[in-house]
């Protein structure tokens, strides 16, 4: 571990989603994680018991909200209510990824907006304040009555990129509604853009329409904020070889990567999946194409600042 954080007000406490994450985080923020054990009953209900004093402490508590979602869910606001009952001064949920974020809107007649009933659910609980990477949708920012710091994976994949030293690149959005988020990667790595028009007939299934933009004989580079079951992210890839691209890598933030994800992207043309650490990947799901970037050292920073009342606006630059 690093030196000790002197700050003695500041617990970090983790959950079960991404303990992994959670102590990459203690160890470069140089703060041990706090004691508390996640069990259950015989009949599945979720006991949390925190091992230690929080009394008049500001605590950040560490949690995707990822498979299986609903117990994460629950995890975390079982938790956000031990520890307001137990005196918390301030009480800070790190969410490296916000599930139930792809409902933000009402796209079709009765649909909910699961975006905004967990932030309901997360206020009512007694959170204070919110801490969350690449949100799947800006808006979700607006659907807190609480201070919420949002922090982008951009720069993380956008170094390691640079680093690469690649020739003649482009980024590609995989449609649409990411070509803000490529604009941001193009931007650090000094390229164009291209976007891929495609057509989503019912969930999960895509059609690739068009390239929009020159990738003929380039380095391509698609970046998403999650990949899923990587339908999208394939078929793009495949479709940007078909039409010239010399290669093609990819990167997202938040790695679902449900189902079929790990065949289809081991079976692609994609050369590189560069991912983060803000979901836990199992080591069944590690191949060879798949590089994982951590964002620990970003939270640390982002904590640190928030704690000592300093900006974090250049952490989401």
């Amino acid at each position: 571990m690093s030196n000790q954080y002197p700050k003695t007000k500041l617990k970090i406490f983790t959950l079960n989603s991404n303990k992994a994450l959670a102590e990459k985080i203690s160890d470069c923020f140089g703060v041990e994680l706090g004691k508390s054990s996640v069990t259950r009953f015989s009949d599945g209900e979720i006991q949390i018991n925190i091992e230690e004093s929080i009394r008049g402490n500001d605590v950040y508590i560490i949690q995707s909200i990822s498979n299986p979602v609903n117990e994460h869910l629950m995890e975390l606001l079982i938790m956000v209510d031990a520890l307001k009952r137990a005196s918390a001064n301030t009480i800070n949920l790190v969410i490296p990824y916000y599930g139930y974020a792809r409902q933000d809107r009402k796209a079709r007649a009765r649909e909910p907006i699961t975006a905004k009933l967990v932030a309901n659910l997360i206020e009512r609980a007694g959170a204070n304040r919110v801490i969350a990477l690449d949100l799947h949708a800006q808006q979700i920012q607006g659907f807190f009555n609480i201070p919420i710091d949002h922090l982008l994976g951009v720069p993380i994949l956008g170094e390691y990129f640079l680093n690469k030293n690649l020739d003649d690149i482009v980024v590609v959005s995989p449609d649409h509604g990411g070509v803000t988020r490529a604009r941001k990667l193009a931007d650090r790595l000094k390229a164009p853009i291209a976007i891929i028009d495609k057509r989503r007939p019912r969930p999960n299934v895509v059609e690739v329409m068009n390239i929009v933009g020159n990738i003929e004989g380039k380095t391509a580079i698609l970046i998403d904020d999650i990949i899923d079951t990587a339908g999208t992210i394939t078929l793009a890839a495949n479709a940007l070889v078909e039409n010239g691209a010399k290669e093609v890598y990819a990167c997202c933030t938040h790695p679902v990567l449900s189902g079929p994800a790990i065949d289809r992207i081991d079976n692609s043309k994609i050369k590189e999946l560069v991912i983060t650490d803000t979901i836990a990947l199992p080591e069944e799901k590690r191949i060879d194409k798949i590089v994982e970037l951590s964002v620990a050292p970003l939270i640390g920073e982002a904590i640190k600042r928030i704690h000592e009342n300093l900006s974090v606006d250049e952490l989401v630059q």
